[in-house]
């Protein structure tokens, strides 16, 4: 149900992160995480001082004029936030529970993926999936993922980042970004062959959530 706090709530989580974004993150965003390659646009007509390496030989050979192949940056990339929803969230000693860092951190990834044009889903568990929506585009869209990032109310209490990525591994065709948002406390054998097998078909990116008194 949406309260008039949790309406608060999410409203300023989009300001601040919509900012940080805005102001700092985008750039970084789109410089470090490219599209999955070059698409083939057209074939037209050489100009003078063009790299001489495009020419298609083909069309030249048939047209009796040198053609070059024309391609552009294939931008599009699906994002995957795969946040831990367990029991260990409801800590926190620093202004803040884990669980709602975890809503703020995914929402920043979020919404630079959405200036980019890219897709966005959620993958929430514990030691079970939880809530799988699939990458999608658009504000409304990562909105819904924030508030049921902070509303949603897992069945599960313990972690099992194994299954998490398994689930991602099957669910992903395509090369994309996993953003692993958990605090981790989980036994490392557990999940780290699972974590180097997603490694390798995807760019992965973890998030180690802690506490200064969990330490």
């Amino acid at each position: 149900m949406l309260t008039n706090d949790l309406i608060a709530k999410i409203r300023r989580i989009e300001i601040t992160t919509r900012k940080l974004v805005n102001d700092s993150f985008a750039g970084e965003y789109h410089s470090v995480f490219k599209g999955r390659g070059m698409e083939f646009v057209e074939v037209r007509q050489y100009h003078p001082g063009e790299d001489e390496r495009t020419i298609d030989w083909n069309v030249t050979a048939r047209t009796g004029e040198p053609h070059v192949k024309s391609y552009a940056e294939e931008r599009e990339l699906t994002v995957m936030l795969v946040v831990d929803a367990s029991r260990s969230g409801e800590f926190g000693t620093r202004n803040r529970f884990k669980r709602e860092l975890a809503a703020e951190l995914a929402a920043v990834m979020s919404f630079a993926a959405t200036t980019n044009n890219d897709k966005v889903g959620l993958l929430i568990f514990t030691d079970r999936v939880e809530l799988l929506i699939p990458p999608r585009k658009g504000r409304s869209h990562v909105l819904r993922m924030v508030r049921d990032l902070l509303v949603f109310e897992p069945e599960g209490t313990g972690t099992d980042i194994r299954l998490a990525l398994d689930t991602i591994n099957v669910l992903l065709k395509r090369r994309s970004i996993v953003f692993v948002i958990s605090d981790f406390l989980a036994e490392p054998d557990s999940y780290r062959q699972a974590l180097f097998a997603t490694s390798r078909r995807h760019d992965v990116v973890a998030f180690d959530l802690d506490d200064p008194m969990e330490r």
